[in-house]
């Protein structure tokens, strides 16, 4: 996998005989795992067609700052906020002018100034152009400011001339590109989480179930994610919002759970964050039940166990590394170490819910995690987001340690 996978990168189109050249970075850029959205100036549109870029993007191409239509769906600042990286190419003198200008006039400069992402530019023009005083200094100026310049490459003109001012090909460009983002410790991994808890039917009115929050697991997701990661979230009934960039699969019960989570297989780490319950009425009544006179006071429930999840995908030919929770009330680092040998596990992650302030629907945690040879590793009590971070960077040290190999069929 690239270092562009599952990043969200602006092509912005200047108005250039190289535009011509946005087509084949489109694809470059999608073939490296991006999503790309493009937009284009006036001037791009005189010499490709926003028709051809939406065919190879997928996507609607946006072109005007003042378009109604886009400011209701995806409007610039929402686009700005959307870019992991805005790649200008081609990037003509003139455009170059009035960015170093601070010129927000059209939907493309508006959204450079908008953006906190990283821009870079593909000079392209005359050989002339690139080497005037003027263009030479907005290039500085630009630089000076953080903006990355490719290139420019020197060869054959449109216009006959010989020298600098060619935009780099497509290949190159995308490789630049990559070069923005730094290696992350998952890029290109598959990472499986289940989260929240399980409910398991009584009768079509009652259910079994647990007091987990799944505000870990989400975390977690999310944690894996900024790490590079692909994400599938397997959840239980949760009230949560989807993190951004994760692929969620919402399941009831423990056998939903199992089965959602085998055909998300396979994957290169499982980390098992979900309440599963270990029972569930061994018949479920299709019609409430109703109190029995007869019966006193009583209503004997007979309980059958559930599939282990864990210990069925940690039990699988191609396994992935698997990390397990034992949230326990009491005895946590002994019945957290049982359970990693019982379940074949490489890691295990205890926490203690009966502390009400790291416990089911608490925003904060802390973490025991143990590992194969009983190796304890602590991380204090902070958020639910920080130690997602700080759990996942643990993990992704361990696994790339393990020398398994990222799985290309994720």
């Amino acid at each position: 996998m690239q270092r562009l996978y599952r990043k969200r990168i602006i092509l912005g189109v200047g108005g250039g005989i190289a535009a011509y050249k946005s087509a084949e970075l489109v694809r470059r850029l999608k073939d490296q795992g991006a999503e790309v959205r493009v937009v284009m100036t006036h001037g791009g549109r005189e010499f490709i067609t926003p028709l051809t870029l939406q065919a190879l993007s997928g996507h609607p191409v946006h072109l005007d700052l003042l378009d109604p239509a886009a400011e209701a769906a995806m409007g610039h600042i929402e686009l700005a906020r959307w870019a992991d990286l805005v790649l200008i190419a081609p990037a003509t003198a003139d455009l170059m002018a009035r960015l170093a200008q601070g010129v927000a006039d059209d939907l493309l400069t508006t959204l450079v100034l908008a953006t906190d992402a990283p821009v870079a530019l593909a000079p392209a023009m005359n050989q002339a152009m690139w080497r005037d005083p003027a263009t030479q200094a907005n290039a500085q100026l630009l630089a000076q400011r953080g903006l990355r310049l490719f290139g420019p490459a020197a060869g054959s003109q449109a216009c006959g001339d010989v020298g600098p001012g060619r935009m780099l090909e497509a290949d190159t460009l995308a490789q630049l590109a990559a070069d923005c983002f730094e290696h992350q410790a998952l890029t290109g991994r598959h990472v499986l989480i289940t989260a929240g808890p399980t409910q398991e039917n009584i009768d079509p009115v009652r259910y079994i179930t647990n007091h987990s929050s799944g505000k870990m697991g989400f975390a977690l997701a999310e944690a894996a994610v900024e790490a590079g990661a692909k994400v599938t979230l397997i959840s239980g009934p949760v009230h949560l919002p989807t993190p951004d960039r994760v692929t969620r699969i919402d399941v009831i019960s423990a056998r939903d759970m199992l089965a959602a989570c085998e055909a998300a297989m396979p994957c290169d780490l499982l980390i098992a964050a979900a309440a599963v319950a270990d029972y569930r009425p061994e018949v479920v009544a299709q019609h409430k039940l109703k109190k029995d006179p007869s019966s006193g006071d009583g209503l004997l429930l007979q309980m059958v166990r559930n599939p282990d999840i864990l210990a069925t995908l940690a039990g699988r030919s191609d396994r992935p590394f698997s990390v397990g929770f034992a949230a326990e009330t009491e005895n946590l680092l002994e019945y957290a170490s049982r359970k990693l040998r019982d379940k074949n596990l490489d890691l295990i992650v205890a926490n203690d819910v009966a502390n009400p302030t790291i416990g089911f629907n608490s925003e904060e945690n802390a973490i025991t995690i143990i590992d194969r040879t009983l190796q304890q590793t602590s991380f204090a009590q902070t958020s639910k987001g920080q130690i997602a971070r700080q759990l996942v960077a643990f993990i992704a040290e361990r696994l790339a340690a393990t020398g398994i190999p990222h799985d290309d069929r994720a």
